[in-house]
């Protein structure tokens, strides 16, 4: 029997073989085993020599593959954490170099392709850390090795892994975004392409001359042919990587040369029908011509002059433009082979054929060089005179010889007549898989470099685009003959209107598409003959891109031809026509022309049918869309809707049931009732009973859908706050508990989480002062490490609670807050950010300290210290104290007061301005020196505020920030928000003191307090420059 005992991690010593019986524990089928296993491997990865004891482990291959698999994972692993200099426990050198040492040697003997793998991604990040500081011979050392291995014909093994590390490593390097790395890996790309170019171009010819002529040695030419395949993926990488401008290299040219050669003979032995070779040998032919056309196209897009000037290059684009036409004649009638495939390094998908994907690289590779033309600002990299120069030829070239007029046109016909239309299977599938063949075609149209139909409809858009005088003359003449209800080939029209679709953009002023909606389009919709689906499926299609361009078309039409193409009871509107209909219905009510009362009359049957239709379709990707579709209508009708909602809302919650763990979708329900909410306005008081518990599922801490659903309940919680009417203001508040646990910096919802709590102020604000003692930590807590944006909003809300207190809640519920204030250290912390900012401004130069304090928030700053004096000057100085951290109040009222006038200019909005200017005011209420000394900086802040709130050519004019129609601001249906909103603004002392009035009444009051106008002359006035004084006397206040 075997026992497992568990016991902590420090109580096993670490040792190569307590090691090696941890690995086999955690690479054991028994779970509880696995999990202490891992555990033991976890305490000890930061000791020293864990890492050089784990590749001892995995070199012997007498060991069980699981535990030597297990090993080399551990150790790939550790090289991303601990072997950057500056990671905590870093490798130490020694160890580094042994690890080094053993690498490449053990890689090139692994028997296991699987350690094998991991072993050179390993190597690859080891280079990558180090290469070319710490490994300056890297990639000489890794060349040399695959040099001595190809020497050896008796261990073709070897030789695999050594093209195996390369090009792992070269992979890794190609990605580095250090300049450093990449200058270094072309440095050294020439010796490697001598070394692997003899290599490949060695095994290809033995190969070759084997299935061509015939031989003893079969087994010879098949290592042959797999070693030549390894080979070209590490080349292929080197040849992108390796050079900035691989024209310039007479290597890289000969090379160019040869592969152009192989692909031409490679391309026959592959398509040969009468070729004996075996159906294994055939597939290792195609990957190699798969690699190689991924070349031509990787180098056309990344390198494109330097693609141009290779030689016989433009010949080479020729060639796969003939390809591409000979494969053209038979795409239309293809029934089996798939779709698309991937496009991976290893191009190991064969479910596209390798015509299709020759000919795919081909259409790929045109691309490029239309775009090398007329695209070079986003295709060229050039900094010096040969660069540019080089450019220009290329260019020049590609323009002269290949992308001729006449030649662009041919482009256009065939891609029109070839490339777009319907195979038999498309019809097969579509018939067998509506939802699965429908979002494969819409997906393909965002994927359009792994489609043949979609690429061809990018570059019949890039030639339209860029040979318009030559190529809209004969496709509007093809389009002329081909519009009409009497040509009922459907197969050809599906072909031509996708065009025009596709040239939308480019043919808006060439076709009176009135004419064709009217005569054309409205009638062929409505033939119920067999192949017209496929028609509708195309004008639902063709529309969605015309109403984006076109302007002044029949809307209302419109509306009837999707009205009648989303109908389910019509035959011919089977699955894929109607959520093709769904899909465009998008782009249809997105226009800037849509009218909501063109729309009205249509919007309720619309509206049923794409519920019903989403309802139907059981794709989740495909239901995301639709729902999508709805969200948009319901945005853009807007209260048009409200006599559906009823209909829409009792459509949601099953829907929501039936996502399941599609957060997407769910995340689109929410989407669509907070564009409800938001269009019913307060209507939708009648839905909180549905909203609110979906909104605290998605929001609170403890939610497993928290993570996926958390912004978009946010964003419905807003809009929910946003329309709540007074009377429902209790519905809201249950959920006011889950803002608090967001206020932390950090979060990515703490803009929103703030800008919910202001609202939440204005709806209850005294619900809110109750809950001072959760919010006020969390808010102060943010001053010092939140973005300024946040700042900002920290400082509203707390500018709201003192107003409201103020308002709400009498003196006493002032008192209370101001207490709360100093005992959380708001006041300390506004204090402490107004003194640095005042020591920052006392020194110049060098000796300058630098203040963390935005300028902007110190205007939030003194503006809080504002209304707290407007309030009560005494609790001004009472808090001042308490907040000053035992320095005594004169200093700290003279630097205040000191830094306070100085920033008065930096104040731009003027009702910080004003209040700033009340609340320095006010502070004379005191009669203290310390305020009365500054009177020549308080006639400063007078004669600059009044100026700018009085017109200067009224003498009677008024204050503009004083509200004297307070009925004004009241709106229909006002929500509790606007409600709030407006309560406080009638009240604040900005909109509700005249600013001429409130200086004189102050001024009074100080002249008397002083003993008289004679003594405040001799005593204060005195002091007060004669330019600023009569500045201030002609404000006529006194």
């Amino acid at each position: 029997m075997s026992f497992a005992i568990e016991v902590p991690g420090e109580a096993i010593p670490f040792s190569i073989q307590n090691l090696y019986h941890t690995l086999t524990a955690a690479s054991s089928t028994d779970p509880q085993q696995v999990k202490s296993g891992a555990q033991q491997l976890q305490n000890w990865e930061k000791r020293p020599g864990y890492y050089r004891s784990l590749q001892s482990i995995f070199v012997d291959l007498s060991l069980p593959v699981e535990v030597r698999y297990l090993c080399i994972i551990q150790l790939k692993n550790g090289i991303d954490k601990y072997w950057r200099k500056t990671a905590i426990n870093v490798i130490g050198k020694e160890e580094k170099d042994q690890i080094r040492a053993k690498s490449v040697e053990s890689g090139t003997k692994e028997p296991d392709a699987r350690l094998a793998l991991q072993n050179a991604l390993m190597i690859a990040k080891i280079v990558r850390y180090e290469y070319p500081l710490d490994w300056p011979d890297a990639l000489s050392s890794l060349a040399n090795n695959l040099s001595l291995t190809s020497q050896s014909n008796n261990h073709p093994l070897e030789l695999m892994r050594a093209l195996l590390i390369l090009l792992e490593v070269i992979k890794e390097l190609s990605t580095a975004r250090i300049q450093r790395t990449r200058a270094s890996l072309q440095t050294a790309a020439l010796e490697v392409l001598q070394v692997l170019g003899k290599i490949y171009f060695g095994k290809v010819q033995t190969w070759m001359n084997f299935f061509q002529h015939g031989g003893d040695d079969e087994g010879g030419a098949i290592d042959s042919i797999e070693q030549s395949l390894l080979a070209l993926r590490v080349l292929r990488r080197l040849l992108i990587a390796g050079w900035d401008f691989p024209n310039r290299s007479s290597d890289v040219q000969t090379a160019w040369a040869l592969l152009i050669t192989h692909f031409k003979h490679m391309l026959a032995l592959a398509t040969d029908e009468s070729s004996s070779i075996h159906a294994h040998i055939r597939l290792l032919v195609e990957k190699h011509l798969r690699q190689i056309a991924k070349l031509h196209q990787t180098l056309a897009k990344d390198h494109p002059a330097g693609f141009a000037l290779l030689p016989d290059s433009i010949e080479l684009v020729t060639a796969y433009w003939s390809l591409v036409s000979r494969f053209g004649e038979t795409f239309g009638s293809q029934t089996s082979g798939a779709a698309n495939g991937r496009d991976g390094d290893d191009d190991d998908d064969q479910s596209m054929p390798i015509m299709e994907y020759l000919s795919l690289k081909g259409l790929l590779l045109l691309r490029a060089c239309v775009r090398m033309v007329f695209n070079p600002a986003q295709v060229f990299r050039y900094q010096q005179a040969q660069d540019k120069e080089e450019r220009s030829r290329s260019r020049e070239l590609v323009r002269r010889i290949l992308l001729t007029e006449s030649f662009a046109q041919t482009m256009m016909q065939t891609l029109v007549t070839r490339f777009f239309v319907f195979r038999s299977r498309d019809l097969r599938d579509w018939k067998e898989q509506p939802e699965e063949w429908e979002s494969k075609e819409e997906g393909e149209e965002n994927a359009w470099e792994l489609s043949i139909r979609s690429c061809a409809e990018k570059l019949f858009l890039e030639l339209m685009l860029n040979y318009k005088a030559h190529l809209v003359p004969p496709l509007i003449s093809v389009f002329a003959n081909v519009a009409s209800t009497q040509n009922e080939d459907v197969f050809l029209k599906d072909s031509v209107y996708g065009a025009i679709g596709l040239a939308a953009s480019v043919l808006d002023d060439k076709i009176d598409f009135g004419s064709f909606l009217h005569g054309t389009l409205a009638h062929e919709v409505q033939i119920n003959k067999p192949g017209y689906n496929i028609l509708r499926r195309r004008i639902a299609i063709v529309l969605g891109k015309w109403l984006v361009v076109k302007d002044g078309l029949d809307r209302p039409l419109v509306y009837q031809i999707f009205q009648h193409i989303l109908d389910k009871r019509d035959p011919l509107n089977d699955l894929v026509v109607r959520i093709t209909a769904g899909r465009q219905l998008k782009n249809v009510i997105l226009p800037f022309e849509f009218s909501i009362e063109t729309f009205r009359p249509y919007c309720a049957t619309i509206t049923s049918h794409l519920m019903a239709l989403t309802n139907e379709v059981e794709l989740a990707e495909t239901k995301l869309a639709l729902l999508n579709t709805l969200t948009t209508l319901v945005q853009s009708v807007e209260e048009a809707i409200i006599p559906f909602a009823d209909q829409i809302i009792s459509f949601l919650p099953p829907l929501w049931e039936q996502a399941g763990d599609e957060f997407l979708m769910k995340q689109s329900i929410l989407g669509i009732l907070s564009s409800l909410i938001s269009a019913m306005k307060s209507n939708s008081r009648q839905y909180h009973s549905l909203i609110l518990p979906l909104i605290e599922g998605s929001v609170k801490v403890d939610s497993d859908t928290r993570v996926y659903l958390l912004e978009d309940a946010m964003d419905l919680w807003a809009t929910v706050l946003q329309q709540t009417p007074p009377a429902a203001i209790p519905d809201v508040l249950p959920l006011v508990p889950h803002l608090f646990p967001m206020l932390e910096v950090g979060s990515d919802t703490l803009k929103k989480s703030l800008e919910m709590t202001e609202i939440y102020v204005y709806l209850a604000p005294l619900d809110m002062l109750a809950s001072s003692s959760f919010l006020l930590p969390a808010l102060v807590d943010l001053l010092e490490g939140a973005k300024r944006e946040a700042t900002g909003l920290v400082l509203s809300i707390i500018d709201l609670l003192i107003q409201s207190a103020l308002e709400l809640g009498g003196h006493a519920a002032f008192m209370n807050l101001m207490s709360q204030l100093v005992e959380y250290k708001f006041l300390r912390t506004v204090l402490s950010g107004l003194r640095g900012a005042h020591e920052g401004h006392q020194a110049s130069g060098p000796n300058r300290s630098k203040t963390w304090l935005d300028v902007l928030v110190e205007t939030d700053y003194l503006s809080i210290l504002s209304r707290i004096v407007l309030a009560s000057p005494n609790i001004f100085v009472d808090a001042a104290q308490a907040g000053s951290a035992g320095e005594e109040f004169g200093f700290t009222i003279q630097w205040l007061l000191s830094e306070w006038f100085r920033h008065f200019d930096n104040v731009s909005q003027a009702e910080k301005k004003k209040l700033n200017c009340l609340g320095l005011t006010a502070l004379m209420q005191t009669g203290q020196p310390w305020i009365l000394e500054h009177l020549q900086e308080l006639m400063g802040v007078w004669t600059e505020t009044v100026l700018e709130l009085y017109d200067d050519d009224d003498d009677k004019g008024d204050d503009y920030l004083v509200y004297k129609d307070h009925d004004a601001l009241k709106v229909k249906d006002e929500s509790a928000e606007h409600e709030g909103r407006r309560k406080l603004l009638v009240v604040d002392p900005v909109h509700r003191l005249d600013l001429k009035t409130f200086i004189r009444e102050h001024l009074e009051r100080a002249i008397a307090m002083s003993g008289g106008n004679e003594s405040f002359q001799a005593e204060w006035v005195i002091n007060v420059d004669r330019e600023v004084l009569q500045a201030f006397g002609k404000l006529g206040i006194l």
